[in-house]
């Protein structure tokens, strides 16, 4: 039985950032999925990891980020792309609809998120109050798919993972939180993850306009 659910924030509550990155590349006429190969490349230990887990900032990820592009031989003004994210990155009605409604029904609700932090802020500011548990990856030092992370977000709920429901929209990330017994839930549409979860938890989240 599910007591508690666990939702990503970008590409699940909100906007996906990866469309920003998508529509910074074709701006700048990079090719597309150019930066993400970037991000692959680099690992664990390369920028957008290290922003991630709170080792930079937004301001001091910039320089070591676009010398990885450069590397990798593209030139990237990472300033302004996450700008992008940050002004297309906005709630999706729906889902904090769902959200309310979960709550209502009694179940524990968290959030579970890769985020950064810097003088601009993160698109995730100002979603706290949705949530009776908020995990951070900046915050804590640990970004998905460490499996820590979501054990983390489980004790905070005090739920063990094997009675929790979890929606990303990565594929890396589900595997990670299937490996711990949560049971998955993969977010390409939000209205068909939101069928599915409800279906899970009996639930009718979708009925309500917001």
């Amino acid at each position: 039985m599910i007591e508690a659910v666990v939702f990503d924030l970008g590409g699940v509550v909100m906007e996906s950032p990866l469309r920003a990155i998508a529509r910074y590349e074709r701006d700048s006429g990079l090719a597309a999925g150019a930066i993400s190969r970037v991000v692959a490349a680099a690992g664990d230990g390369g920028a957008w990891a290290r922003l991630e887990r709170g080792e930079l900032t937004a301001e001091s990820f910039r320089a070591p980020f676009e010398a990885e592009c450069r590397t990798s031989g593209i030139e990237v003004d990472a300033a302004r792309m996450m700008a992008c994210i940050n002004e297309a990155t906005l709630p999706r009605p729906r889902m904090l609809a769902a959200i309310r409604r979960i709550r209502a029904g009694g179940l524990r609700v968290g959030a579970c998120t890769n985020n950064w932090v810097g003088a601009d802020g993160c698109p995730t500011d100002g979603l706290q109050e949705h949530f009776d548990v908020f995990v951070e990856s900046a915050a804590v030092g640990l970004r998905k798919p460490d499996p820590r992370i979501y054990e983390l977000t489980c004790r905070r709920l005090g739920v063990a993972p094997p009675r929790v429901a979890f929606l990303d929209d990565i594929g890396q990330n589900l595997k990670a939180a299937r490996a711990l017994g949560m049971a998955t839930i993969k977010v390409e549409d939000p209205d068909h993850a939101l069928r599915e979860l409800a279906a899970l938890l009996g639930m009718d989240l979708i009925a309500e306009q917001a």
